[in-house]
């Protein structure tokens, strides 16, 4: 298998890596391999020790969402199927037209005793809130307007418009509400003495309504570490759960050959792509944007990894959703793959023509990770057919690779994630139709905003969309009540069936 250079690193192939180091480890591992059906389910997600320690700090990852989503609850959260449930609000009801939200919160308590209130909670949840805006600009978060504590277990939020999606936006894992020393469950983390990194999840509430856990397997021993590292102790039966995969580690999962039925993935979609910078010059052209995403064979890039199922993309939106129409094709979608590599490298020779001949060299930011070796293979091999040579960086590309699961399905969530807001090559006009689109009147005319700029920003070009997002988990055979979710969040509650 090959990989590309890096010359940031010495230049090693995933095999001799795999039989160097995780081989060792393996072996190592198995000092805790063969655990009992009753023992404490033991979890690995991809990652750093730090972010599942201080949640909160390390939000953005997926180890430190899966730390907040066990230790602190949102007003609401999503079922093992995708579904909004009660969590911190018992109950909700919503008047004015969609405009606010009355939920009244449960009996609960912090990590400290303290009783939970609806005031403690309203200042908590404005700066998720705040932080919610940076990521998701246009989305239905954008539409909070102000959080009042109505009584000391009743909240209200306001809104501007209504958003057919904001419950499920309030229930992504990101939006639970912890004081920096916890939140109020479902469960209790602690350092274990002996454990180095990893933390002891003890249920707040007994699964079997008693005070004590009922047995050990309610408990759940949870650890952050390196893709490899993780795998390797899958596969030396010395963890049950792997969560947090992607695209970037996949094929660590095949080297370490894996048991196929072991490996689950999580129907998903998203966005899987490029972003091209608004920094570059280049870009301005609309034209050599046009190039880029034509020269593109998605289908080869896919047969790189030879995973069933997994779907192209040459649109941002996946389907029409709430959109007044279809989404919109780009306009070389009805062309060979012959004619679009040859109007490619024919506007890539113009734009040298008119610049001093010099050569295309593009930079392109990936994540760490034998798969994204493979991924700069594959894109500098076709964009070399072009006349581009790719060079890969850290930070401050041409080019940055966009991995990102919808957290719910709505339009603004999508073009908001390639929008002027997020620093991507972008349509002024659209732009300001998504601004206007947060504080429109009707829901209507919110869809009929959103309607206007997706053909503008699919037309502008500063998203290559590649694939749907790829993600993972690795499942031993005890963990029966385990299911694959459309959001890639996996509860730790509901792993094991009676």
């Amino acid at each position: 298998m090959a990989t590309a250079r890096n010359d940031r690193k010495p230049n090693v192939t995933i095999r001799s890596f795999l039989l160097t180091w995780v081989a060792p480890s393996a072996y190592l591992l198995c000092t805790a391999c063969g655990s009992a059906e009753d023992a404490p389910v033991r979890v690995s997600v991809v990652g750093e020790p730090k972010q599942i320690s201080a949640p909160l700090t390390h939000i953005s990852s997926d180890a430190g969402q899966v730390s907040l989503a066990e230790t602190a609850r949102g007003l609401v959260a999503y079922d093992a199927s995708g579904d909004v449930i009660p969590a911190l609000a018992q109950r909700w009801i919503v008047v004015d037209d969609g405009r606010s939200y009355i939920f009244r919160l449960r009996r609960a308590h912090w990590a400290n005793g303290d009783r939970v209130d609806a005031g403690e909670v309203r200042l908590l949840l404005r700066d998720r809130v705040r932080a919610a805006r940076k990521i998701d600009p246009y989305g239905s978060l954008a539409s909070v307007t102000d959080i009042l504590a109505m009584t000391g277990d009743v909240l209200e939020i306001r809104l501007s418009t209504p958003r057919t999606n904001f419950l499920p936006a309030l229930a992504q894992p990101v939006m639970a509400i912890a004081r920096n020393t916890g939140g109020t469950g479902p469960y209790r983390k602690e350092q274990r003495p002996n454990g180095g990194h990893e933390l002891l999840l003890t249920p707040v509430e007994s699964i079997g309504g008693s005070d004590q856990p009922r047995a050990e397997r309610d408990l759940r021993l949870l650890r952050a570490e390196r893709a490899a590292m993780a795998v390797s102790r899958f596969k030396a039966d010395a963890a049950d759960l792997v969560l947090g995969g992607t695209l970037a580690d996949l094929p660590y999962v095949t080297l370490a050959e894996v048991e196929e039925g072991s490996v689950r993935f999580d129907p998903v979609q998203g966005l899987f792509g490029l972003a091209l910078t608004s920094r570059n010059p280049m870009f301005d052209d609309p034209q050599v944007r046009d190039a880029l995403s034509m020269a593109i064979e998605r289908e080869a890039i896919i047969a790189y990894f030879g995973i069933s199922r997994w779907k192209i993309a040459d649109r941002i939106l996946p389907q029409q959703m709430n959109l007044p129409h279809a989404p919109t094709a780009p306009v070389w979608s009805i062309m060979t793959m012959d004619a679009r590599r040859d109007r490619a490298l024919g506007t890539i020779a113009r734009w040298r023509a008119q610049h001093g001949d010099k050569p295309v060299r593009l930079s392109v930011a990936l994540p760490e990770g034998p798969g994204m070796d493979l991924l700069f293979v594959a894109l500098s091999t076709q964009y070399r057919k072009i006349g581009v040579e790719l060079e890969r960086v850290e930070r401050k590309a041409d080019l940055t690779l966009i991995d990102e699961v919808a957290p719910y399905d709505s339009v603004s969530w999508y073009l908001g994630q390639v929008s002027c807001a997020r620093g991507v090559h972008c349509d002024e006009k659209a732009e300001e139709l998504l601004k206007a689109s947060v504080s429109t009147g009707t829901m209507q005319d919110r869809l009929n905003l959103l309607g206007e700029a997706e053909p503008l920003i699919q037309a502008h070009g500063g998203f290559i969309p590649l694939a749907t997002p790829v993600r993972w988990s690795l499942v031993a055979r005890r963990l029966n009540a385990f299911a694959p979710t459309p959001r890639a969040h996996h509860n730790l509650r509901w792993l094991i069936k009676e």
